[in-house]
């Protein structure tokens, strides 16, 4: 160990002196950097791995940077709910000597947050619901521990929806969070946290979740980015509701994943490599034999741009993006469709994918729910064909009617694949509209949203995260561009069932080609 590291290891135990600001505090830690390295606010994975690996600095300097970031700025934003510090100065200490002894990992010594709904030995997982406050977990979750085994240094934990089903993210055990391009909006949700995280330059490394749009929604809001993996490719034991046993099974019956969220499809890439893999060993690090992507330069893919759903609307300015987009890529010499009779039909989509998540969600409740349901659902026109008749309806599907869910399941996921065969990525929205101001109104059917001056259902903002969910494909979501008012947009990158490295692929070339994150204006470097 040399004589930076041995600083480095012993800095992280000293407190702040008595009296100091956040700010001075922030200031005074990034000073015993050397000066090409004191703005790591926003440096990628690969950038710190490189800086350690060449011992130009600590994972303990790593940690209280992070460290202090957060207590400068998360009083305004709420992001990192759950704080583990000293277990992280620790963990950081222990990188650093393997480090010294030449020891190297993909993600030894990298700072990172998770979730609040996974597990972490030790640490709370609540859900944000009152039924969980002060119960910790045992173990930690299985893509929770391979992080771990990588050597991530995990400093805590991010703010959630409650109960993970919320497009914004506030809860009454933690409050809300705000997004660091305006504290008066959402970041989306449920992995808002995680995603306020990444854009105010805490942390590199985000693990997050994902049934409705968890992961791409708070990606687009924020201006980062996201990957929904490909249905049970990412085992989810341990990321399961407080006081619950944590088993293999996957209680959402593939429609929920986990997945990583970062400031780069390289990071993505690299996170994806570590928790991916059958749950058979919670600390092994696989490299799973994914198809290569199908292609290496912007000009060979086959695009397919949808930008309109037959259920909602989309903002005009969401519109204007991704046309923009579409543009470019025709220039760069791809084939852009803007239609194909090989399309899903987007509305049964929605429909199937709507009954399905809301009767999961509805698992596990007291009778009176169920008593209310039926009372609801015998008000309904037997016509009715709309998603709030379907959410209504839901909680009472039969066996038979499930495993009719499940056999549409399968065949959307046929017709997907025969449109991959002319395809090799569809681009569409994340979501409807941009960051909106916080509404958390508690019956969300009472919430609506502005849409170009028109007012719709919040709960139809479901739409696009019903594309490639039912179906179980991957989804990358990176930004794309702004909005007028200066708000990010990102654009959803559809792939192949099992062909992950096709859309991080093209997203890797788009960010290339066209630029990635941007920093939020108002978030100090």
């Amino acid at each position: 160990m040399n004589r930076r590291f041995f600083l480095g290891a012993v800095a992280s135990t000293i407190t702040t002196a008595a009296g100091s600001s956040r700010k001075a505090a922030y200031a005074q830690r990034a000073e015993h950097l050397p000066a090409q390295d004191r703005n790591l606010d926003y440096a990628g994975v690969s950038e710190l791995r490189t800086l350690l690996d060449a011992r130009k600095v600590s994972a303990s300097e790593l940690l209280e940077h992070a460290v202090a970031r957060i207590e400068l700025l998360d009083s305004r934003i709420n992001a990192v709910v759950v704080r583990d510090f000293e277990r992280a100065r620790a963990t950081a200490r222990e990188a650093d000597v393997a480090l010294a002894r030449g020891e190297r990992r993909p993600l030894l010594g990298i700072p990172m947050t998770v979730k609040e709904s996974f597990n972490v030995g030790g640490l709370p997982t609540t859900w944000g619901l009152p039924m969980g406050r002060d119960w910790r977990a045992a173990e930690d979750a299985v893509a929770v521990a391979r992080l771990k085994a990588a050597g991530a240094v995990i400093l805590g934990k991010t703010n959630l929806a409650m109960a993970i089903a919320d497009w914004q993210s506030f809860n009454p055990i933690y409050g809300t969070t705000n997004n660091p391009w305006d504290l008066e909006r959402t970041p989306g949700g449920s992995s808002g946290g995680s995603a306020a995280a990444l854009a105010a330059g805490y942390v590199p490394l985000e693990l997050g979740s994902d049934i409705s749009g968890s992961l791409r929604v708070p990606a687009h809001l924020c201006g980062v980015f996201a990957h929904k993996p490909t249905s049970n490719l990412v085992p989810q034991r341990g990321h399961t509701p407080p006081r619950s046993p944590a088993l293999e099974t996957n209680l959402t019956s593939g429609l929920g994943v986990c997945g990583p969220m970062a400031r780069s499809t390289a990071d993505l890439l690299s996170a994806l490599d570590v928790i991916a893999g059958p749950d058979e060993d919670e600390e092994r690090a696989y490299r799973l034999a994914l198809p290569a992507p199908r292609h290496e330069a912007l000009r060979d893919f086959r695009v397919l741009v949808l930008d309109s759903h037959p259920l909602l609307p989309v903002a005009s300015e969401i519109r204007v993006t991704l046309d923009q987009l579409a543009n470019r890529l025709a220039t760069a010499g791809a084939k852009v469709a803007r239609s194909s009779s090989l399309v899903p039909d987007l509305a049964e989509s929605a429909r199937l994918h709507t009954r399905m998540v809301r009767n999961v969600t509805a698992f596990g409740r007291p009778p009176d729910f169920f008593r209310t349901i039926r009372e609801n659902v015998a008000a309904l026109k037997p016509a009715d064909d709309s998603l709030k008749a379907w959410r209504t309806r839901a909680p009472l599907l039969s066996h038979h009617e499930w495993m009719a869910a499940e056999i549409a399941r399968a065949r959307l996921r046929q017709q997907w694949t025969v449109l991959f065969r002319d395809f090799d990525v569809v681009l569409c929205p994340p979501f409807s509209v941009i960051a909106f101001q916080h509404d958390q109104k508690p019956d969300q059917e009472d919430r609506t949203i502005d849409i170009d001056g028109g007012t719709y259902p919040y709960l139809s903002l479901i739409v696009w995260a019903t594309v490639a969910t039912p179906p179980g494909l991957p989804a990358t979501v990176m930004p794309a561009g702004q909005s007028k008012a200066g708000l990010p947009i990102g654009v959803q990158i559809i792939g192949p069932l099992f062909e992950d490295r096709t859309p991080l692929a093209f997203a890797q070339l788009l960010e290339s080609e066209y630029g990635g994150f941007a920093r939020p204006p108002e978030i100090p470097r």
